[in-house]
């Protein structure tokens, strides 16, 4: 987190939505100048929507705590900053760094988000996962990258998915989505195949190998999952 927040030196006001945590988020958050609120959470859509809206701008930067912003982005932020906007939120691409290596490839990269927009005319929607700000509005396009350190070690990537792919499978559900056995059977390899070849995975090397399979444990997993919530009800 204090990498994240040291990288905000461009911004007026920094907030921290805190839900509860018991490591040491809120200490290192007010160490780094952050106004931390504390509260309940209800979904990452919801509780980012509540930190834009408990903030003192209507231009809304917002970043996890596992991201960075990158010296090239924080330049043209800062461009942004020194004149009015032209738009009415801008995308940047994000860079993910896996197992100690850069991502180039496998679906990952450029991996565009908008980041930085207006809070009067864009909002966070996605009840479960996958979360995006939707905007009623012209979005620009950013060079500079947004850096996002994910997994260090394979046991927290294990982790990580099976909390993304429980929250998935809940959604399926509400939606009513089916999941038949071939369905079950047959969408991992076709992740694998499309992550590793059409999204030229396979130039990631070893890196790019194993994203590729846990793209087909992670499809394979939420379809085990919604089959499950669906045949339980």
């Amino acid at each position: 987190m204090a990498r994240a927040l040291l990288s905000l030196r461009c911004c007026d006001e920094i907030l921290v939505v805190d839900s509860g945590s018991q490591d040491r988020t809120v200490e290192i958050a007010e160490k780094n100048g952050a106004r931390v609120i504390t509260r309940e959470f209800q979904g990452y859509a919801d509780q980012k929507n509540f930190a834009a809206q408990s903030a003192q701008h209507d231009w809304i930067l917002a970043l996890d705590a596992d991201e960075e912003v990158s010296p090239a982005l924080e330049e043209e932020l800062r461009a942004i900053k020194e004149r009015n906007p032209k738009f009415d939120a801008y995308s940047f691409p994000r860079r993910a760094r896996y197992l100690g290596r850069w991502v180039r490839h496998s679906g990952w990269y450029p991996d565009r988000k908008v980041r930085l927009y207006n809070r009067r005319k864009g909002r966070w929607a996605g009840d479960y996962v996958h979360e995006s700000v939707k905007v009623l509005g012209k979005v620009g396009q950013l060079r500079g990258e947004l850096l996002h350190y994910t997994c260090d070690d394979f046991a927290r990537h294990i982790q990580t998915l099976n909390r993304y792919t429980t929250l998935a499978a809940q959604e399926m559900a509400v939606r009513g989505e089916r999941v038949g056995w071939s369905q079950l059977l047959l969408s991992p390899p076709w992740a694998f195949f499309r992550t590793f070849f059409l999204k030229l995975g396979f130039l990631d090397g070893g890196h790019g190998f194993v994203i590729a399979t846990m793209a087909a444990f992670y499809v394979f997993s939420r379809n085990l999952k919604a089959k499950s919530l669906k045949s339980a009800r």
